[in-house]
C-alpha cells in the first residue's frame, strides 16, 4: 500500500523524465527569453516530440510560459520560486542619496531591488512605512515599484500570481495591466494611485545599469492618492535625477 507521505512514487521511467524536464528548464535559463522548442531540442539532443512534450508539461504547471508571439518561451512565475532572493544592502553612498530626497520632499521614499525579478524593498522610507513588503512581492501589478518590473518582461503573466482586487481603483483585467504596462514602457515612470490602499498611491521610476541599461533597482515616492494623480513634473523631475545618481552606485 503507498504511504501517505508517498501519494505519487516513481516508476522506473519517471526519473529520467523528470531529469529531462529539469533539462529543460536549464536550457531556457542558459539561452534566455525567446528560446524556441527546435533550439531546445538540439542543445540538449532530445527527440522534438519529447521535447514539444515536456515543454506542454511545464507550460501547464507554469514554470515555462509561451510568449505572445508563439516562438519561443521563457521562465514562468512557478520558476522564479526555485530560488530565494538574494538581499544585499545598499551601499553607504545610495542610502546617502535617497536620504538627500527624503530631505527635499514631504513624501515618503523607498529604495527596491528589481533585478532579481521581485520587488525587494531595501531601503524603505522610515518616517512614512510602505505597503507590506510580502504583498509588494506578491502583487506586483499593484505596485509602481512592481509595474517598472513587469513592464521590463517578454510576458508579464510570468510574475502575476493573479490579477487581485485591493480597492474600487485596482487594474483588474489582463487587457487594462497590458495597456498600463506599454506606457510604463514608454514613459519610463510608473504610477498607481489606490490601488492597493484606496488613499494611498506612488510613483516610481527605474535604476538602470550605465553600461547595458538593465533594470536593477527603482526609487519610489508614495503619498496621498489624489496628489500621486497629478502630473506633479517638479516631483518627477527629482525622482529621475536621483535615480540617476544611483544608477553608477547600484549596478
Amino acid at each position: 500500500m503507498t504511504s501517505p507521505r508517498d501519494p505519487l512514487p516513481l516508476s522506473g521511467r519517471q526519473p529520467r523524465a523528470v531529469r529531462s524536464a529539469l533539462a529543460v528548464l536549464e536550457e531556457v535559463v542558459a539561452a534566455g527569453p525567446g528560446v524556441t522548442a527546435k533550439e531546445i531540442s538540439a542543445a540538449l539532443r532530445l527527440p522534438q516530440a519529447t521535447t514539444y512534450r515536456l515543454l506542454n508539461l511545464l507550460v501547464g504547471e507554469e514554470y515555462l510560459v509561451r510568449l505572445p508571439d508563439l516562438k519561443g518561451f521563457a521562465l514562468g512565475r512557478r520558476a522564479a520560486r526555485l530560488a530565494l532572493p538574494v538581499t544585499v544592502a545598499p551601499p553607504t553612498a545610495a542610502r546617502a542619496v535617497v536620504d538627500h530626497l527624503r530631505g527635499l520632499v514631504r513624501w515618503g521614499v523607498h529604495l527596491a531591488w528589481l533585478g532579481a525579478g521581485q520587488v525587494t524593498l531595501v531601503d524603505p522610507d522610515p518616517d512614512h512605512p510602505p505597503s507590506d513588503a510580502a504583498l509588494l512581492a506578491r502583487y506586483p501589478q499593484a505596485s509602481a515599484l512592481g509595474r517598472l518590473l513587469l513592464a521590463e518582461q517578454p510576458d508579464w503573466r510570468a510574475l502575476v500570481r493573479d490579477l487581485r482586487v485591493f480597492t474600487e481603483y485596482t487594474v483588474s483585467t489582463p487587457a487594462a495591466l497590458t495597456a498600463v504596462l506599454d506606457r510604463v514602457a514608454a514613459d519610463g515612470l510608473a504610477r498607481q494611485c489606490g490601488e492597493l490602499r484606496a488613499d494611498r498611491g506612488c510613483i516610481a521610476v527605474g535604476v538602470r545599469a550605465p553600461g547595458d541599461g538593465r533594470l536593477v533597482a527603482g526609487l519610489a515616492l508614495s503619498g496621498p492618492a489624489q496628489r500621486v494623480a497629478e502630473p506633479n513634473p517638479e516631483l518627477v523631475a527629482l525622482l529621475r535625477e536621483h535615480a540617476d545618481r544611483l544608477a553608477p552606485l547600484l549596478a
